[in-house]
């Protein structure tokens, strides 16, 4: 095991650095390493007459997810924070690799009405069923005369 100093990984970020210049500038968020792309995998199903949207959220409580509908939009966004009392642990921390902090994910569900969302969470999943949008026919087409 590699001391702390090194990061995610010695060799990766020694040639990262190197070759793609600032980290910023690689996709690459300060917070959770280059694997924050990653943070909220999603499932989406579509069934007859719903989509069915699966998103993981290990290690956040129900009150620290939040699920948000506003212009057309399904936003699902987690905050945590950690516990900074130490006065019960014994010992130091020699790599500490949970953090404070906060993610979100969007997805544009169209026309859909908050009443018509379910949402639950269950052993680290958040389970979302939305209504289809009734599909719109078109209109007829009508041939013009042109004169």
């Amino acid at each position: 095991m590699l001391p702390s100093i090194f990061g995610e990984n010695l060799f990766d970020e020694f040639f990262d650095d190197y070759f793609t210049g600032h980290p910023a500038w690689n996709g690459r968020d300060p917070l959770y390493g280059k694997r924050a792309k990653n943070l909220i995998k999603t499932d989406v199903r579509e069934t007859e007459d719903t989509y069915e949207v699966d998103i993981d959220l290990p290690g956040f409580k129900r009150d620290e997810i939040t699920v948000d509908l506003k212009d057309d939009c399904l936003t699902v966004s987690a905050a945590k924070g950690l516990d900074k009392d130490e006065e019960d642990r014994k010992g130091r921390y020699i790599r500490q690799e949970r953090y404070a902090g906060a993610c979100s994910r969007s997805f544009y569900v169209g026309d859909v009405e908050p009443d018509q969302v379910t949402a639950k969470y269950e052993d680290g999943i958040l389970r979302i069923s939305m209504p289809k949008e009734a599909k719109k026919e078109l209109p007829k087409r009508s041939t013009i005369a042109i004169g």
